[in-house]
């Protein structure tokens, strides 16, 4: 019996530092894990910011055909969403026309109609806005800084 209780308290003192060695471990793997979320987190968040942006952009010019051709309006709305030190560009605005129903056949907006046969003119708007994200970080092989680009497109709500 006397040797069974020795057997075991030798075990007992080979294991001592055992589970310190292991929540050693696991704060690291789980620090490590914390703050990939995070760093994901805020480029996600990110993305959002800079896409909410071209959307403002889009839905002010896309009101009216005045709106349409509002470039500055356009950028000032993005610029206005997206809030201070989120866009590293000024946000680029333009205005088209497509004849409907053949997409992809770009012309020139007029007041006289530019489409041929039953094709009809559609007025388009679109903002594209660039930001820059920047990581908390240095990781290695990784880049400190990220470009984050949207574009929107829209339908303007008038015809010509």
């Amino acid at each position: 019996m006397r040797s069974a209780i020795r057997a075991l308290r030798t075990l007992a003192r080979a294991d001592d530092g055992g589970a310190l060695q292991e929540l050693a471990i696991s704060v690291g793997v789980f620090a490590s894990l914390l703050i990939g979320i995070t760093e994901l987190g805020r480029y996600s968040y990110y993305s959002i910011l800079v896409a909410n942006a071209a959307s403002a952009g889009v839905q002010y010019g896309a009101q009216t055909l005045e709106t349409a051709d509002d470039t500055s309006g356009m950028q000032t709305a993005a610029e206005n969403d997206a809030g201070t030190g989120v866009l590293s560009t000024t946000p680029s605005a333009s205005s088209y026309c497509e004849c409907y129903p053949s997409p992809g056949t770009t012309i020139t907006c007029s007041a006289s109609p530019g489409c041929t046969g039953s094709n009809h003119e559609v007025y388009y708007v679109k903002v594209s806005v660039t930001g820059t994200y920047n990581s908390l970080f240095h990781y290695p092989g990784l880049p400190t800084t990220v470009t984050v680009s949207r574009t929107a497109v829209m339908r303007v709500t008038q015809t010509l």
